[in-house]
């Protein structure tokens, strides 16, 4: 199933600009006040939270821990992903200081509510210098197995094909560029897969051929295509994801800034197909290069039978 009701999420300690991750994300920018940040980010992190589960989201909350310090382990979605086949997806990364958020109980607390039956390991590509950061460098149609994915430092050509080749995915890599020209460092900051939705930037593909393979491939898959400019892109408008409801009604999970950047009959055009679900964290999105999407990690393990 392409979508699911049931999401992680991680309780900051010490939100904080991440010097690591700052050199190819080019969204982040650093606090006036890193005491203040903190704080913001809680009652951005809390209230996020409290509508996900207003609208029928099971929401799973793991408060992160003081040491080590992680600064952006609000973004759990880069270091594991979960499947319908029960298999656990384990990513490399490339911030030193990112790596440090495998050790600190997630995995513990998955293994007690789900059942796990393969843990799919890729995070001794570190030791090679290749990194692909899970469902930010990939954006993934699971109903057709498609991977979508960007070139950058962020994702490897030689990572993804494994990926590929042991969870029996497609791929389909592009270029994507800022309105600078500098490489986009994930690739869900300028697209989304849905049901029946995809947000996208086009604009940011430069070469023709991959553009027009990137449309081409979500309309045989049956998706509608809401395509973004360059300053929806930077309202993190292409960070958007799709969830369902308790009933099973489709939720596009998406930030204030996102929803503000979307022009009337953009806005409408999501109707057709969701609910919209907004949340304001303009502080994490600010000082940490990412939004809404970045900070859920999608549960699509089979729960154990103690928790059915």
């Amino acid at each position: 199933m392409q979508t699911t009701n049931t999401v992680l999420m991680i309780r900051p300690a010490h939100f904080a600009f991440n010097p690591d991750t700052a050199i190819n994300n080019r969204f982040q920018r650093a606090p006036v006040d890193p005491v203040a940040a903190q704080q913001k980010a809680l009652e951005e992190f809390d209230g996020y939270v409290d509508t996900l589960r207003q609208h029928g989201v099971e929401v799973l909350v793991v408060q992160d821990t003081p040491a080590p310090h992680t600064p952006d382990s609000i973004f759990p979605n880069n270091w594991w992903s979960s499947h319908a086949d029960g298999s656990l997806v384990l990513y490399p990364m490339e911030g030193q200081n990112r790596r440090l958020e495998r050790d600190k109980g997630v995995l513990q607390v998955l293994e007690q509510r789900f059942a796990i039956k393969d843990t799919i390991d890729f995070s001794h590509l570190e030791q090679q210098n290749m990194f692909l950061e899970g469902t930010g460098s990939m954006v993934l149609d699971r109903q057709h197995r498609i991977s979508y994915a960007c070139h950058s430092g962020r994702t490897h050509h030689d990572a993804l094909r494994q990926f590929a080749e042991r969870l029996d995915y497609q791929v389909c890599a592009f270029h994507a560029v800022d309105r600078h020209h500098a490489p986009i460092y994930h690739s869900n900051v300028m697209m989304s897969v849905g049901r029946d939705l995809s947000v996208v930037c086009l604009d940011a593909l430069p070469e023709t051929q991959e553009r027009q393979g990137l449309e081409r491939s979500l309309r045989d898959t049956g998706k509608d295509i809401l395509a973004l400019d360059f300053d929806q892109l930077e309202a993190f408008a292409g960070n958007m994801l799709e969830l369902h409801d308790r009933d099973g009604q489709p939720l596009l999970v998406m930030s204030a800034s996102a929803w503000r950047s979307l022009k009337p009959a953009q806005r409408l055009h999501v109707e057709r197909h969701t609910h919209p679900v907004v949340v304001n964290i303009d502080n994490i999105e600010r000082i940490g290069g990412g939004s809404a999407r970045c900070m859920l990690a999608e549960v699509h393990l089979p729960a154990r039978a103690s928790f059915q």
